[in-house]
């Protein structure tokens, strides 16, 4: 068979194709075995090496202008393809906009992150700078800069998971300000968010897991009266400008002086009831002046240097705010209770 009768086969066999091709992946399939590397009209141009000289010119000019002519019929049946595909495609997935439906279900930002958003909040207006730090972390960090050194008796306060001798759970977030104070030349002043890990029983008001934010400013010349004025912003930001905070002696080893911090009772105001057990104050936090010990070990000078520290328990603030009397509830993740803050 010659050229030109190979040409007549070709175009037959494409119109009748073109008559029973359903959809367009098929279609494209036909366009590969006509046009493609290895087309039957491809194969045609590369037979032309067979034919004398004279002759390639002008049956070369005959199968390109068939090849445009094939193209064309493929691209209209494409075309046409397309656009019944396109119909049944609208037909399938049309939505009856009248039909009445459940309203999707609304999640909600949970109560405790939402406390900690307007914790954070206060202090970055402070010029207060957020810095976060490993959860599981080394003794070193989390006692011995702190002036906790082994077998120190405040240990056993904390209720530490030990992963060996040498890597803790960390049982707050202070490791964070030791580090910082580390790598960082004074002023400081960051906020450290973050969980906690301690040996605790599991009731109303405590949990193995639970969060801390810890202060830290170290410069020149800070004194008490700055902790004093940090902490009365911070409580009246959150709770009001009616909320005033009281301070009574504690002891912490990294701390000294070292303070519990008292709000005003935010359900009473002040006047005395169940929450605040008749008192007209909460405890909130506690806080101090940064021991001249921790300052040296972590390579500030403490003659030139001073700070104060505080560290506040998220999840008794948002079970205040909110008032809520079961600590285990923030944790369930039981709907009936996040929906209430939506």
């Amino acid at each position: 068979m010659g050229i030109r009768e190979e040409l007549e086969s070709i175009g037959q066999g494409l119109r009748e194709e073109l008559r029973t091709v359903q959809d367009t992946q098929s279609l494209e399939q036909l366009k590969v075995r006509l046009l493609g590397k290895k087309g039957s009209l491809t194969a045609l141009l590369r037979g032309m090496g067979q034919l004398a000289p004279e002759e390639r010119p002008k049956m070369g000019q005959i199968i390109n202008e068939r090849r445009e002519i094939m193209q064309k019929m493929l691209d209209e049946k494409m075309r046409e393809l397309s656009e019944r595909e396109k119909q049944m495609r609208l037909e399938r997935e049309a939505l009856d906009i009248t039909e009445p439906r459940d309203l999707p279900e609304v999640g909600a930002v949970h109560p405790t992150q939402a406390v900690l958003r307007e914790v954070l909040d206060c202090f970055t207006g402070l010029g207060f700078e957020v810095v976060e730090g490993p959860e599981v972390e080394l003794d070193k960090y989390n006692f011995e800069l702190l002036n906790l050194p082994k077998n120190h008796p405040a240990r056993d306060a904390q209720d530490t998971f030990y992963v060996d001798d040498n890597i803790v759970m960390r049982t707050h977030t202070s490791p964070v300000q030791a580090r910082i104070m580390l790598s960082r030349k004074p002023p400081i002043r960051v906020v450290c968010p973050g969980r906690v890990f301690r040996a605790d029983e599991i009731d109303a008001t405590h949990s193995p897991v639970f969060h801390q934010i810890e202060g830290l400013v170290i410069d020149e010349n800070v004194t008490m009266g700055d902790l004093k004025g940090t902490l009365d912003a911070f409580a009246k930001r959150l709770y009001g400008a009616d909320i005033t905070t009281r301070f009574r002696p504690s002891f912490f080893p990294f701390t000294e002086p070292s303070a519990e911090v008292d709000l005003t009772c935010f359900n009473c105001r002040g006047k005395g009831c169940r929450m605040c057990k008749g008192t007209g104050f909460i405890e909130v936090l506690g806080c101090g002046m940064v021991n001249p010990k921790v300052l040296e070990m972590c390579g500030i000078d403490p003659e030139r240097y001073s700070g104060f520290a505080f560290g506040i328990g998220l999840e008794r603030i948002t079970l205040l705010r909110y008032g809520i009397t079961d600590m285990r509830l923030l944790y369930e993740g039981d709907l009936r209770f996040l929906r209430q803050f939506r």
